[in-house]
């Protein structure tokens, strides 16, 4: 992969990442470390791995990054739902944010698959 900055899927979560720091300003205080600091990171990692995978120049670790990538975006959809079922996050709020995390994760799905079909 040249360059991961073409790619709709690292686009898409850099936007995520950006918008869950917004949409989490308001949790308590008392979770700065814990609830949103897990949320925070696991929404930038889902970017972060994209980027590593594709700066490692090679499909197969390209892949594996991608794999790691959705691992995070599952570890970040637990802690939304968990924000939501403690009432930080509003629904409307916790619905923009869980449509797109799925939207990312299929298109991560798809391409892990396609890199390691080549």
């Amino acid at each position: 992969m040249d360059n991961f900055r073409n790619l709709i899927v690292w686009k898409r979560s850099v936007e995520l990442a950006t918008d869950v720091y917004s949409r989490t300003t308001n949790f308590p205080k008392f979770e700065l470390y814990g609830l949103t600091s897990q949320i925070r990171r696991a929404a930038v990692s889902v970017s972060s791995n994209i980027a590593e995978g594709a700066g490692r120049r090679s499909k197969k670790a390209f892949a594996n990054f991608l794999g790691i990538s959705y691992g995070s975006a599952c570890e970040l959809e637990t802690q939304l739902l968990i924000a939501r079922n403690l009432e930080y996050l509003k629904e409307e709020d916790f619905r923009l944010l869980f449509n797109e995390l799925n939207e990312i994760q299929k298109m991560l799905y798809v391409l892990e698959k396609q890199q390691r079909k080549e």
